[in-house]
């Protein structure tokens, strides 16, 4: 059984394209009503196909000029469950990914400028137990960010 029907695909194509959206606004886009609306979010919110919420924050205006990938192999991929830990108390690192490819895994990185970046990573992450090498690519702009589409049947 589907965990989301077209009403929740409908109500989550709206609220993913503009979080701020007032409920009344988005009832009355869907047709229903504002509280069938807080209780589709709500139940969604339980069944974790909504995760999480909040603000997009541009790191520039907080000092993090650099944005970095970085691909992170280890001894063995299974280390990579003490390896997360670690990298979570680095708060620089944004995303992490446990990977197929040539890395065993790959993290989003924010840093200040190239010399906060060579700390981190000879400091920080080349230090963790396990972490074998380290292959960074700076990202010189982001083209582009998007959520996915969501696709339902219109009524």
């Amino acid at each position: 059984m589907e965990k989301i029907d077209n009403l929740d695909r409908k109500i989550l194509d709206i609220v993913m394209r503009n979080a701020r959206i007032a409920s009344k606004d988005v009832a009355q886009e869907c047709g229903v009503s504002r509280a069938a609306i807080h209780q589709r979010i709500q139940r969604m919110i339980d069944l974790n196909v909504i995760t999480g919420s909040g603000y997009n924050v541009d790191p520039k205006v907080l000092g993090y000029r650099t944005c970095t990938y970085i691909g992170i192999n280890l001894a063995r991929g299974a280390m990579y469950r003490e390896v997360v830990p670690q990298l979570e108390k680095i708060p620089e690192v944004a995303e992490c990914h446990f990977t197929t490819g040539p890395y065993t895994m790959l993290i989003k990185l924010f840093a200040r400028d190239n010399e906060h970046l060579m700390d981190l990573l000879n400091n920080r992450i080349q230090m963790i137990d396990g972490v074998t090498g380290t292959e960074t690519l700076i990202s010189l702009d982001n083209a582009f960010t998007r959520v996915l589409p969501v696709t339902y049947e219109e009524q």
